[in-house]
């Protein structure tokens, strides 16, 4: 199965460091069974290398400004995790995921920021540790050496946060905040340096999720309409899910977002029971200019390598006016 880093009984691990362990995840606890989408089930698989390949390179590019840049992850998980080499039957994800990638001897150079941040994490050329978007960010900013660039991390889980704040202690700039994601982002924004990312990745098992993405972004877009937001969905067989896309191209006006992006991956055919995740979706607000061309050329091979059966496919869209 997948798990958060670590042990209960070792000392927990710190994402500045690298000497931490975090402690064990049961996935069998009440909290668990609430939330279908959790980061420490799915880890590293074919969602993730979309949305954090998205991650990756928005972040690269804001940061080649020299003005500060504010981080904001509304759904952050726990930061890491480890990746079991002999997972339960049906609990390999990642497998089908990031590890058709690990040993891909020539990949696509817009792969290669990604790849890079998940080898640091394993550096011993064995795939066992995957990071997740605030690990992912923290580290990138981390690399920056800003020091009024800051990393606003908030999760709501009882189970995870704690893992979460244990990982980042002692980090410069990063601030874990046991709370409600979609509610807490409005108070940050707009960010002191009028330059921010916002990273919107909930679990969607809640039909709650859906409308208050879609208002959480309305409010945020309000406040700082020229923020760059990236938002991860599912795509599954529910009418929540099918009816997103749509909803987020209204975002603000009949018209939508004057600057958008949409990128999809599907790594299989619909289910023929119609429940499971076959693909998934990133929408960016104000995207920067450099996401189309790295998307256009790399969605197509992603496609390829992460395929499941001969239905796998890749769209993307976008308006940059």
């Amino acid at each position: 199965m997948l798990t958060p880093l670590g042990e209960p009984a070792r000392r927990p691990h710190n994402a500045c460091n690298q000497k931490k362990q975090l402690e064990s995840f049961n996935p069998d606890s009440p909290i668990s069974a609430m939330l279908s989408y959790r980061h420490a089930f799915h880890a590293g698989n074919h969602a993730d290398v979309l949305k954090h390949v998205v991650l990756v390179e928005s972040l690269r590019h804001l940061l080649r400004k020299a003005t500060p840049l504010w981080y904001v992850d509304t759904h952050a998980g726990v930061g890491e995790y480890r990746l079991d080499p002999k997972p339960p039957a049906g609990q390999a994800e990642w497998l089908n995921g990031i590890a058709r990638l690990w040993d891909e001897p020539v990949p696509p150079a817009a792969l290669a920021p990604y790849l890079g941040l998940v080898r640091a994490l394993n550096p011993d050329g064995k795939l066992r540790r995957y990071p997740g978007s605030p690990r992912l960010a923290a580290e990138l900013l981390r690399a920056a050496d800003r020091n009024l660039d800051k990393v606003w991390l908030y999760e709501l889980q009882p189970s995870d946060f704690p893992l979460l704040e244990k990982s980042f202690r002692g980090c410069r700039n990063v601030r874990c905040t046991a709370a409600d994601g979609f509610a807490a982002v409005r108070g940050l924004l707009p960010p002191a340096p009028r330059r921010g990312l916002v990273f919107i990745d909930p679990s969607y098992e809640l039909q709650s999720d859906y409308r208050r993405l879609v208002e959480a972004l309305e409010e945020a877009l309000q406040r700082f309409e020229t923020g760059c937001y990236l938002v991860w969905y599912p795509i599954v067989q529910r009418a929540e899910a099918l009816e997103l896309p749509a909803r987020l191209l209204r975002l603000g006006s009949p018209s939508g977002p004057a600057r958008w992006l949409r990128a999809e991956l599907r790594v299989r055919a619909p289910p023929a029971g119609g429940y499971g995740l076959y693909g998934s979706g990133m929408f960016v607000i104000n995207p920067p200019w450099t996401l189309p061309a790295t998307l256009q050329d790399l969605l197509p091979w992603l496609a390829r390598r992460l395929a499941l059966d001969e239905r796998a496919s890749q769209s993307l869209e976008y308006q940059l006016p």
